[in-house]
């Protein structure tokens, strides 16, 4: 059994219930919480292992909710959208989540996209590599901190393990399809805006010359200067 803790943060009651009920089904502890305010209240109270947030909330919406959280510490969030342009809006603004998905949704998508986030927390906890200096950018798996010229960069779950991931194999041309299989698990290819969300926020935080794009076939790490 799991005793991993899951904040959901929904305000529809019926869909709250029935997220937090499959969650304890599937050996999590599930809490919830009906609004913004009361997200940040409970997130701070008893900080959870994963966050599961409606964009769409009352008080706080979840996009604001969402940068407040990460901000205090980084955890694995998976948004749900009622539409589909609000996945345009995730990605424009960079709130620091993990995933998402667009309601309505499977409950077996969703928990596997939870099992996905959490494996890859642990991932990172329990295959730490040495830290990886490239010009000015340091990357330390093991105490889960990146510094920009000295100056420490505050990264997601997600964009950590991407980064981590491409300062293995500096220079190398890694495919969004490949990149979504090894960060995310996704191994149908598909979700390629979440792979260009993601670096879009390393790109913001660090600089936009330490990803480079390659037209037609993917992302590369550019050593810093």
């Amino acid at each position: 059994m799991s005793n991993h803790r899951i904040l959901v943060v929904e305000d529809e009651p019926a869909i709250a219930d029935a997220v937090a009920e499959r969650l304890r089904a599937e050996g999590f502890d599930a809490v919830i919480a009906a609004d913004g305010p009361g997200a940040i209240e409970s997130f701070r109270r008893c900080p959870p292992d994963l966050v599961v947030l409606d964009v769409m909330l009352p008080g706080i919406d979840g996009l604001e909710v969402c940068r407040r959280i990460q901000a205090e510490r980084p955890v694995p969030v998976l948004m749900l959208t009622a539409r589909g342009d609000e996945i345009d809006e995730l990605v424009g603004l960079g709130v620091g989540a993990d995933d998402y998905l667009t309601k309505p949704f499977s409950m077996r998508v969703l928990v596997a996209r939870v099992r996905a986030l959490l494996r890859r927390v642990e991932r990172l906890r329990a295959e730490p590599s040495g830290v990886v200096r490239l010009g000015g950018l340091e990357v330390d798996p093991a105490a889960h901190r990146v510094r920009r010229d000295g100056a420490e960069v505050h990264l997601t779950p997600t964009e950590f393990e991407l980064l981590a991931f491409l300062a293995g194999a500096p220079g190398t041309v890694f495919s969004r399809a490949q990149l979504l299989e090894r960060i995310w698990d996704w191994a149908d290819g598909s979700g390629t805006r979440t792979v260009d969300s993601h670096v879009k926020a390393l790109r913001r935080k660090l600089g936009a010359g330490v990803i480079r794009t390659v037209h037609g076939v993917g992302y590369a790490l550019e050593v810093p200067r």
